[in-house]
């Protein structure tokens, strides 16, 4: 793999990084309703990346390998978004971003970030660190439990 570049996402990349997401989430074997309902709650937001809150990580020719956008603010900073494409995956650039994500909530003042995570995904955030401190119901699905992460910063 050529070199992995992180940068700040770019006004007008909302749709083919949130479009990033949902191939992302896709990846898992999820069926056509479930991808339905948890769409909307995988959304890039123009506010986030206008605030800085949203990162690229892409190859040096312009490929993007996935992206994260962190919610600062509350009781912790969260991990809103982590995301990368499937041929990306195992590759470090999860942790690069993660490991960015970290980083901007602490300068941020935060002491702590916190995950609402997928339960594919849970492994390889606490392989980087996290801390399964509870499960949480789904904001999409009644009956569905995620695990709720905690990193300290």
């Amino acid at each position: 793999m050529s070199e992995v570049c992180l940068r700040p996402a770019r006004s007008g990349e909302e749709d083919v990084l949130s479009d990033l997401c949902l191939k992302s989430k896709a990846h898992w074997g999820y069926d056509e309703v479930f991808m339905a309902e948890v769409a909307p709650y995988l959304k890039v937001t123009t506010e986030a990346i206008e605030a800085g809150l949203t990162t690229v990580a892409e190859l040096d020719d312009g490929t993007m390998l996935g992206v994260c956008q962190i919610d600062p603010g509350g009781h912790h900073g969260t991990l809103d978004l982590l995301f990368i494409t499937p041929a990306a995956i195992g590759k470090g650039v999860g942790r690069d971003l993660f490991e960015d994500a970290k980083a901007k909530l602490k300068a941020r003042g935060e002491t702590v970030m916190t995950i609402l995570s997928d339960p594919y995904a849970e492994a390889a955030y606490i392989h980087m660190g996290a801390k399964r401190v509870a499960m949480r119901p789904s904001d999409v699905f009644k009956g569905r439990e995620l695990p709720w992460l905690e990193v300290v910063l």
